[in-house]
């Protein structure tokens, strides 16, 4: 029998990993963590979710700082922002749950935690520079990266991407964003909040394009009233940099071209995944540009190799990579064949208002040509949105033919937390009956849940035949 210097091995120490070596650890196997940067936690602690919901959080405070006069108030006028103090904020955020992902937590349940680039030498071994580990099993969570794309010019200005953006010492006076998803929006939102002019350009004629129209359309409407101006369904032709002045020449779907200039350029066009240098071939593991290959067990070309989170191209959160670590557990260690299902995959994009989504949106189920019915409910109508000043968006509740949830979005005032209760409801298979008669506390926002729900029962209820019954046994004489 071959003897491995470990019997799992994981490559990266972000949200896929650290689940994975914390878990295989604590249940017994000898595991070895191998990490390529200074500290764990990986993307999203350190570049992706904790810094910008920092950021976004401080933007938030500012922005109402200066809407006193809209809840009675006097008016404020705060001076301008030091963005080196947003920054150190960023930072000690940041040094506070790195406590978490600590190489001393790690170690102390028993995960040996090693520093360096690895390369595969073949399918069970590996060089961590000139040293050489073997393990039984590998996990590749090495994560994604931003996408830089081929524009003329980009290779020769100094722009930042979400690595950088977190960091600076001063704040941007013209921030110019290449892209309109997710990071790009909450940035945009953020840095204009913060006191900088904001320009987005945008190929698609929608900023957050897997989104439904109308929902996207409503958080761009609010960015486009706080200052954030858009070029939608734009191509970029080049970026040119003068002096301190960035230049971006765009061209218009009817041919025109426009010069776009900022003081900064942030380049939001999507995520690349982290293969490179890594030897996947002498493992013998199928991976393209869109991702490692896996199967739904996670397990790559090769069955003893899984692989787990941003690297296998699917859904990039880092809810999502944890859960895919759990997945590796159950089937690396535990030897239990588990799959994965994406069905009520949650997920949010933390502008003001939030859009969050859960299942199907009307976009994916035409895509897949299925049947549906909407059910909404404005934020207009619920009595603690309007106490709070926060009415804009609404709630969309989809419903497949024979009446079951195939997905419900949740835009407005603390979205990503009100979608909680739908993913236990989508999740634990509740029936709708069960939302609609549960007490909810009042005022709250999450009574739109409720609402959404009885809306939809009480057509039923009251119905002409429902009405037509009673007054067939009781009598009734009511029209």
């Amino acid at each position: 029998m071959t003897r491995f210097d470990y019997d799992i091995g994981v490559i990266g120490g972000g949200a896929a990993g650290l689940t994975v070596a914390s878990g295989a650890a604590q249940l017994g196997a000898r595991t070895v963590l191998i990490e390529k940067e200074e500290l764990l936690g990986g993307d999203c602690l350190h570049y992706g979710c904790v810094p910008s919901k920092t950021l976004i959080r401080s933007a938030n405070v500012y922005h109402q700082m200066k809407r006193g006069e809209d809840f009675g108030l006097p008016p404020v006028h705060p001076d301008p922002v030091d963005f080196s103090l947003v920054a150190r904020r960023i930072r000690s955020v940041i040094e506070k749950i790195q406590h978490h992902d600590s190489i001393e937590r790690f170690t102390g349940l028993g995960v040996a935690v090693k520093f360096g680039e690895p390369r595969f030498a073949d399918e069970h071994k590996l060089m961590l520079g000139a040293a050489s580990l073997s393990a039984g099993k590998w996990v590749l969570a090495t994560g994604s990266s931003a996408a830089i794309p081929p524009v003329s010019g980009l290779a020769e200005v100094s722009y930042l991407t979400n690595r950088d953006i977190f960091s600076l010492e001063r704040l941007p006076e013209t921030l110019v964003i290449l892209g309109a998803g997710a990071i790009a929006v909450e940035m945009a939102q953020a840095f204009c909040r913060l006191g900088s002019k904001v320009v987005v350009i945008q190929r698609a004629e929608q900023i957050l394009s897997k989104e439904d129209r109308d929902m996207a359309d409503t958080v761009m409407h609010v960015l486009q009233q706080e200052g954030v101006v858009f070029h939608l369904g734009c191509t970029i032709i080049s970026v040119s940099e003068h002096g301190l002045t960035k230049q971006v020449l765009i061209r218009r779907a009817d041919g025109d071209e426009q010069v776009i200039t900022g003081s900064h350029l942030l380049v939001a066009l999507g995520r690349r995944v982290n293969t490179d240098g890594l030897g996947l071939e002498k493992a013998g593991v199928h991976h393209s540009g869109r991702g490692i290959e896996v199967d739904g067990r996670l397990r790559t070309s090769r069955k003893h190799i899984y692989a787990a989170g941003d690297v296998i191209g699917g859904y990039q959160f880092t809810h999502a990579a944890g859960y895919e670590g759990g997945i590796v557990v159950s089937n690396a260690v535990f030897n239990l064949p588990r799959a994965t299902s994406y069905t009520w995959m949650p997920w949010c994009t933390y502008t003001a208002p939030e859009l969050a989504s859960i299942g199907l949106n009307e976009k994916r189920a035409r895509a897949q040509g299925i049947e549906y019915t909407v059910h909404q409910e404005a934020f207009a109508d619920n009595d603690r949105a309007q106490a709070e000043g926060a009415t804009a968006g609404r709630i969309k509740l989809l419903l497949n033919k024979k009446g079951k949830p195939l997905g419900v979005q949740l835009l407005g005032h603390r979205g990503g937390d009100l979608l909680s209760e739908w993913v236990a409801v989508l999740n634990g298979n509740v029936r709708l009956s069960r939302l609609a008669g549960a007490i909810h506390p009042y005022p709250t926002l999450g009574e739109i849940n409720k609402r959404v729900v009885g809306s939809l029962l009480s057509e039923k209820i009251f119905s002409d035949s429902v009405r037509k019954i009673l007054r067939l046994l009781f009598r009734y004489r009511g029209q």
